[in-house]
């Protein structure tokens, strides 16, 4: 049984919220739920496939809680994310990162030999040379070409050379030709949905002409798959994809607040995940000083917003490793020592990674802690 931490002897205490150790990561169960309900039911409406990304939330508890809602499966960003779906029992993860040395090909087919629907993408002919070689003699493993659309971060240049590379891939005895993969990363935080709507529909284009070249050399791709958070109402809509990878749609976060996801709904999703903080001294007007610092919250975009806590107006930054500072809109407010405050993560997928445990609330009463799973898993 996993190590639950100094928390776990509050589980089930009414009241128990107010009383954890900090600094804590909480995930609010009923926002979780509705979450992932509504993006199940948008998604059977708009007759799509889901298979959310697994990066965001790196537990098997979520994934289990998706797949239960009408997901096929499961998006992965490393092999060891993988590992730990897979070997959960969860079927039909895609990997979407390229796995191309040798010690972790060798993990890839060992994986592949009894992981059901195991998919990962490809984006050189080197590698699908590569994996065919270590695919023989054994179980044919699916592999999905990739295309950049403009991130320049994995994917084949261009649809000709996309094409080419699913030749490559069902020309392959040991290997199965799975599928596309098309990832618009840029696009995701556009804010303006209009503005956002136009650049997708470029990208979407590109994917289009590529689902139309393999098409008319026999090779009709059996999924294309892609889409994030941010673009899924527009993708669903223009876009010739047939399965979504969203993945942060379950927790939401403060960038993503400040997107327009739908053109009705700007904000479809309640914030779920939230990191809990104490103040630790307060000697000195006008700011108060918190223990959750850089090593607490991802700091690759804008600050954490406070949610609950402290006065209006206040605004959350950072001190140093282990601390951080609440400073006051307004003179003469005050937070006093033991005071906790809530804050809404920045970027909810690297925050998660630097944390070993969700505690896991509905209301006040904290009802379970959850392993982050695959935290840290390469």
């Amino acid at each position: 049984m996993p190590d639950l931490g100094p928390n776990r002897e509050l589980i089930g205490r009414p009241g128990s919220r107010a009383a954890l150790m900090t600094p804590a990561l909480i995930v609010d169960l009923d926002a979780l739920e509705r979450n992932i309900a509504r993006m199940a039911e948008y998604c059977a409406g708009r007759r799509v496939g889901l298979r959310p990304h697994a990066k965001t939330h790196k537990s098997v508890r979520i994934a289990r809680m998706q797949v239960a809602a009408g997901a096929l499966g499961v998006s992965v960003a490393t092999l060891g994310e993988a590992e730990v779906m897979a070997r959960a029992g969860i079927a039909g993860v895609l990997l979407t990162s390229p796995v191309v040395t040798p010690a972790k090909i060798d993990r890839l087919i060992a994986l592949g030999r009894d992981a059901d629907g195991l998919m990962v993408v490809a984006d050189h002919p080197d590698n699908v040379d590569a994996l065919a070689r270590a695919a023989a003699g054994g179980r044919r493993l699916q592999v999905v070409s990739a295309l950049d659309l403009g991130g320049n971060r994995i994917g084949a240049a261009d649809p000709d050379a996309a094409l080419a590379l699913a030749k490559k891939i069902a020309g392959a005895d040991t290997l199965e030709f799975a599928g596309v993969h098309a990832y618009a990363g840029p696009l995701q935080h556009i804010a303006d949905y209009r503005e956002r709507r136009r650049l997708a529909a470029a990208a979407g284009a590109k994917v289009a002409e590529l689902r139309d070249k393999l098409v008319a050399v026999g090779l009709a791709p059996p999924m294309i798959s892609g889409v994030g958070t941010g673009t899924h109402d527009i993708d669903t809509r223009d876009g010739p994809y047939t399965e979504l990878q969203v993945g942060s749609y379950v927790f939401t976060d403060v960038e993503y607040n400040a997107v327009s996801l739908r053109e009705d709904a700007p904000r479809p999703f309640d914030p779920a995940l939230f990191v809990r903080t104490t103040v630790i001294s307060a000697n000195l007007e006008g700011f108060v000083t918190t223990d959750a610092g850089l090593k607490r919250f991802a700091t690759d975009s804008v600050p954490p917003e406070i949610t609950a806590g402290a006065p209006a107006g206040a605004t959350y930054s950072f001190k140093g490793d282990e601390h951080g500072r609440v400073t006051f809109a307004e003179p003469g407010q005050i937070l006093p020592l033991g005071a906790a405050i809530e804050c809404l993560t920045p970027h909810c997928d690297p925050t998660v990674n630097l944390y070993d445990l969700y505690h896991v609330v509905r209301g006040d009463t904290l009802v379970d802690i959850w392993p982050v799973d695959a935290r840290g898993a390469i």
